[in-house]
C-alpha cells in the first residue's frame, strides 16, 4: 500500500539522520497496516535497538520471523540483540541457526557480523563441552579401562566441537554398511603378511623412483574446463605422484613387471573385483609441505589399505573425526567415502602404497551382484 511505501521512506530517511524516535513514530504505524510486512517490522526492530529498546526490537523481529523463519538477516539480528544484552547462551543458539542459512558470499557490511557469530558459537561450544566432560568425569574414571572413542566422538558433535561425518561416496553407495572410518585389524587377518614384505616392497619402490620417475604421473588431472573446486592446487601437479600398478580395475602390466614382488603380495589379497573401476593400486609420493585437501571417495564397496614405505616425521591424517599418524610397518584400512585429508609437514617425500580391497561387510554374493553391476554400467555407457 502506497502509505506504508511513504512511511518506510520517511523513517528510512530519519534512521540515516539518527533520529531514531521519530523513526520508531512511523515505523509503528506502518506495522498497524501491515503487521506481516518484514521490511516494517526488521526496520521497527532497527529503531527498537538504536533507541536502546531492546525488548521492543525482539517483539518486532519475532514479528518478521513469523512472516519469514528463513530470513537470515531477522535471525542475525536477532542473536545480535541477546549478545548485546549478554545473554550470550541464547545468542549463540540463534547465531547457529542464522549461519547454516548464511550467504556464501555476504557482502562487506555481513562480514564482520558473521565472523562475531562464528566467534560466539565457537566460544559456546567449548563451554558446552567442558561442562559435559564435567557432568561425565565419574563415569568416565569409572570405565577408564573401556575403549571409549566413540562416546568421546558423540560427546564432541553433541557439543557442537566437531561435525557428525557419514559416507557420501562421489559414485555409488551400497546401503547398510558399517560407517567406520578405520575398520578394525581383526577383518583383515592378512595385513599381517603384506606389513612383513614392507622391505620388499619399499626396495621396489625405492627402483622405480630412482630409475624411471617419468613414470610417475599427477594423480589429479583434470582436464581444461572442468571444475576443479578444491583440487585446484594439485591439478596436473607432480606434488602429488603416483605409479599405478593396478588402476580402475586393469592391471598396468609394464609397471607390475617392474615391480614383480609387490605384484605378487597384492594379487594374493582380496583386491576388489570391480570391471572398470576397482581394484587400484599404487604408490603414492606426497611431496614435502603438501597437503591433500579434505575429499570423499567413490563407493564405500571398497575400502582403502594404506602401507607407509617411506615415513618422515610430520604426516598426518584425518579420516571423519579420527586423526591418526602413520607408523612405519603398520598398515590400516579406511572408507575414503567418510571426508578424508593428508598432509605432509615435513622437508621430505611421504610415499605409501594404496591399493583397495572389497568391504569386508559385504557378503560373497553381494560381491558378485556388484561386480556385476558395474560391468552393467559399463555396458550401458558403451551402447
Amino acid at each position: 500500500m502506497a502509505e506504508v511505501r511513504k512511511l518506510i521512506d520517511d523513517a528510512a530517511r530519519l534512521l540515516q539522520a539518527r533520529d531514531a524516535a521519530s523513526a520508531r513514530k512511523l515505523l509503528d504505524q506502518a506495522a498497524a497496516l501491515e503487521p506481516a510486512n518484514v521490511q516494517v517490522r526488521m526496520q521497527q526492530a532497527l529503531a527498537c535497538r538504536m533507541v536502546g529498546d531492546h525488548d521492543a526490537a525482539l517483539v518486532a523481529i519475532d514479528a518478521a520471523l513469523a512472516s519469514d523463519p528463513y530470513d537470515f538477516l531477522a535471525l542475525l539480528s536477532k542473536a545480535t540483540i541477546f549478545d548485546t544484552k549478554g545473554e550470550l547462551k541464547a545468542a549463540a543458539q540463534i547465531y547457529r541457526n542464522a549461519l547454516k542459512i548464511a550467504p556464501s558470499n555476504p557482502p562487506p557490511a555481513l562480514k564482520a557480523p558473521i565472523e562475531r557469530a562464528r566467534r560466539v558459537v565457537a566460544e559456546d561450544a567449548e563451554a558446552i563441552h567442558a561442562f559435559f566432560r564435567d557432568a561425565v568425569k565419574d563415569l568416565r574414571a569409572k570405565h577408564a579401562g573401556a575403549d571409549l572413542a566413540r562416546f568421546e566422538e558423540s560427546l564432541d558433535i553433541f557439543a557442537g566441537k566437531a561435525k557428525p561425518h557419514v559416507p557420501e561416496p562421489a559414485y555409488f553407495l551400497f546401503p547398510r554398511l558399517a560407517p567406520l572410518p578405520f575398520f578394525p585389524r581383526e577383518h583383515f587377518p592378512w595385513l599381517a603378511q603384506l606389513e612383513g614384505a614392507t622391505d620388499i616392497i619399499r626396495g621396489e619402490c625405492e627402483a622405480v623412483m630412482r630409475e624411471d620417475w617419468a613414470k610417475f604421473h599427477p594423480y589429479i588431472q583434470f582436464p581444461a574446463g572442468a571444475p576443479v573446486n578444491q583440487w585446484a592446487q594439485l591439478n596436473h601437479s607432480e606434488a602429488w605422484s603416483t605409479f599405478h600398478l593396478w588402476r580402475d580395475g586393469a592391471q598396468q602390466a609394464e609397471n607390475c613387471a617392474r615391480c614383480p614382488q609387490t605384484t605378487e603380495i597384492l594379487a594374493s589379497l582380496p583386491m576388489a573385483d570391480q570391471p572398470g573401476f576397482a581394484p587400484t593400486a599404487m604408490f603414492s609420493v606426497l611431496q614435502p609441505k603438501t597437503r591433500i585437501p579434505p575429499h570423499t571417495g567413490s563407493s564405500n564397496t571398497r575400502v582403502i589399505v594404506h602401507l607407509p614405505l617411506i615415513l618422515p616425521p610430520d604426516c598426518h591424517y584425518r579420516v571423519g573425526n579420527d586423526h591418526r599418524d602413520w607408523k612405519m610397518g603398520e598398515a590400516w584400512v579406511f572408507d575414503d567415502t567418510i571426508e578424508h585429508e593428508a598432509v605432509n609437514d615435513s622437508d621430505e617425500v611421504r610415499v605409501l602404497l594404496i591399493f583397495d580391497v572389497w568391504n569386508p561387510f559385504l557378503t560373497p554374493a553381494e560381491r558378485e551382484l556388484v561386480g556385476a553391476l558395474m560391468n552393467a554400467r559399463n555396458a550401458y555407457l558403451k551402447a
